[in-house]
This record gives structure tokens, sequence and C-alpha cells, in this order.
């Protein structure tokens, strides 16, 4: 039996070619009609001042495909752009998010589009789950008129509103009041949504963070603090930057929890239970346990102060895209041969979206005047 008769509603647009795999939504796609699959996350969930949620979780065939999909859209996005990067079509900064996927599509399948994400510079696969494409992307690597940001932002500044994505930001940690004033926008409007605010482990110890938590925990704001712990700081190891690298802890008087971010089903349940909780008693701590398999930045080799073992190790045991493939080929919801299909199709889709963004202009240099005051004021 083939996966177009077992997942058809996921593949028909595959046989339309990449565009149309472009066009497919990203958010959770639940199934009432397939048959139920119960998994267990990884490894149990650890609380700080709150009992965690419960480690199994029902999924279907359609959100399995789904997960493996935007998983691999998003890997192959960020090798591409390393390579764009070396032949100097994308200049400046850039930092790749391959590894750490799992986190993206993990909390995007237990949200909607109405909360808020601000995160930090690794941001171009957060962007791709808000609803962003491929040629947005692209062109904004390249800093071309098609660009998210109009070419003006770069790998650093993504952005879409009306996505719910505040954007990337250079600052680090400096996203994180932001975040928690989106949700006091949240809790002043009487709305029953909530803002998930992503950092790194490196941003941990800024004064900012425990500013604007100790305000969103005064006011019972629906914030979600989510530190990406990839366990280097640039090229410094989290034990060496932090006394204690607990950080789902760090909190203190605000709950926290940490998570496999390496496993999307366990992303997927504890932002999911996060979300139950912070509508009703304010803010908490997710700690996402990750790895990032590149350097901090494309101009960091990311070997110098780790092992080509220590990275090896990671891919082999804990590559979020790999523990997906390995339940789809267990429950036989695909073959071997149907996935790698998937794998080219993707591949020719990104390939497109490159093609495309080179096609786009440069902004006019008239664009440096643009979006800095209100439309109309502070330009001569």
């Amino acid at each position: 039996m083939s996966l177009i008769h077992r997942s058809s509603s996921l593949l028909k647009p595959l046989a339309a070619g990449p565009a149309s795999l472009l066009r497919r939504p990203f958010s959770s796609a639940t199934d009432d009609d397939a048959t139920k699959i119960t998994v267990e996350t990884s490894v149990p969930f650890t609380g700080h001042r709150i009992d965690p949620p419960p480690r199994t979780i029902d999924t279907t065939p359609k959100e399995l495909m789904t997960f493996f999909v935007d998983m691999a859209r998003m890997r192959r996005m960020e090798i591409a752009a390393d390579s764009l990067y070396k032949s100097k079509l994308i200049r400046g900064f850039c930092h790749l998010y391959d590894g750490q996927e799992a986190v993206a599509v993990g909390m995007e399948a237990a949200i909607t589009r109405k909360d808020c994400i601000i995160t930090a510079y690794r941001d171009h696969c957060i962007f791709l789950g808000r609803g962003g494409t491929l040629l947005e992307a692209f062109a904004e690597l390249m800093g071309r008129k098609a660009g998210c940001s109009k070419g003006k932002g770069g790998s650093m500044h993504f952005y879409k509103k009306n996505g719910g994505f505040y954007g990337g930001h250079g600052i680090v940690g400096a996203q994180v009041p932001l975040g928690c004033g989106l949700a006091f926008a949240q809790k002043y409007s009487k709305e029953d949504h909530v803002t998930f605010a992503l950092y790194g482990d490196g941003a941990a110890n800024q004064g900012q963070l425990f500013e604007a938590l100790n305000m969103a925990a005064l006011w019972d704001l629906p914030a979600i603090l989510v530190c990406e712990n990839n366990h280097y700081g640039m090229g410094t190891a989290e034990w060496r930057a932090a006394k204690s690298p607990a950080y789902y802890k760090r909190g203190d008087y605000v709950p926290g929890l940490k998570v496999d971010g390496m496993d999307v089903f366990a992303v997927k349940q504890a932002c999911k239970f996060a979300k139950e909780h912070v509508l009703k008693n304010g803010p908490i701590i997710l700690e996402m346990d990750t790895y990032r398999y590149h350097g901090h930045s494309m101009s960091d080799p990311g070997s110098t102060y780790r092992t080509r073992d220590e990275i090896s190790g990671v891919r082999q045991e804990r590559d979020p895209i790999e523990r997906i493939r390995k339940l789809i080929l267990s429950h036989d919801i695909a073959t071997e041969k149907e996935l790698k299909d998937i794998e080219k199709e993707v591949r020719k889709e990104v390939d497109e979206a490159i093609s495309q963004a080179k096609e786009s202009p440069m902004p006019e240099p008239s664009e440096l005047f643009t979006n800095v005051y209100v439309k109309d004021h502070g330009v001569e």
C-alpha cells in the first residue's frame, strides 16, 4: 500500500510539485478519522514548584507526517543558508537552527497564531513555523525586497506580525521584556492568548530577564519564558557561564519545567500545559534541553570548544527528525523510500525558493528612511 493511500490528505499537494508543498500550513494537524497513536516522551518532565504533565500523548498518522515534513523543511533551509553564506550571497550575521527544529514545530503544534512568539537572532525556523514562506526567508537572508522585512533586517530580524511573530532580536536577552509587554497587552485586552518569549542559555544570566519576570509574576501575565538551552553561549559551555545551569529553576518563585527539546512531542505537551497554566496563574519557565549542530554563527566553526564526537553522538541518539522517522516506520505509516521521496521534494522546494529570491531586487536607497519614524513624520 502506498503512502498516498495511507495519508492522502497530507501528500496530495506533493504531487503538484514543490510550490504546493510551500503553501501547506504548518499548524498542528489533527485527524479525528485517523487511528490514534499513543506515544511516550523520551524522558520524564522535571518540575519546579509545579506537578509536571503526563509523559503520554496521543497523536495521529497525519500529525506524524506533518512533523516530519515541517522539520525536514526547516533542516534543509538551514543547510542551504550555510551554503549561501559561504558563497557570499548572505552577508553579515547568520545564526542557524538545525538540530533545534523540534522546539519550533512542537511549540507551534500546541498553540494558535493568536498566541505570540518573540525570539532572539536564531529565528529562521520560528518564522517558518509561524506561516512564513521559504521565499520570504531566503530573500530576507540575501537582503532582497521580497524578504519578510523588505530585505532590511537580514538574518537576525525576521518578522511576521500577522502570524503572531514579533521578531528575531539581535540584542542578547532584549526580547524577553518585549515578550512580557506583549503578554501585558493580551491580559489588558482580556484576550485568551499567551506569549512565548524565547532566549538561549547564553542570555539566561541577563539582568533584564529577571526584571521582566518579576513584573510578569507580580501582574500574573500570560508569559511563557522559554530557555532554548543548546548548552553553549557562543563558545562558552553552560557550566562555565552559570553557577546554576538548571534554568527551569531560575525563576525561584515562578514555576518551571525541564523538557527534552529534541522530542517534538515533549515540546508540544509542555507548551500545551504551559499555556493552560499561565492563563490561570501567571508566568512559567520552560527549559528546552536542545542542541545546535552548527556553530554559534557562521563565523564559528563550532568544533574548537566541543568535539566532533559530541556532535555526531547527539545526531545519532537524539536527532528530532530521526525520532519521528522511526515512529513513522515502526507504525507502518510510510516506507523508508517514501520518506526519502518527501525529503527530495523538500530539497526541490528549497532550491526553487532560492532561485526566486535571487531574482528579487535589492531595496531602493530611499528604503533607508522608511519604517524609522511614524509614516510621513521625520523625513524632510
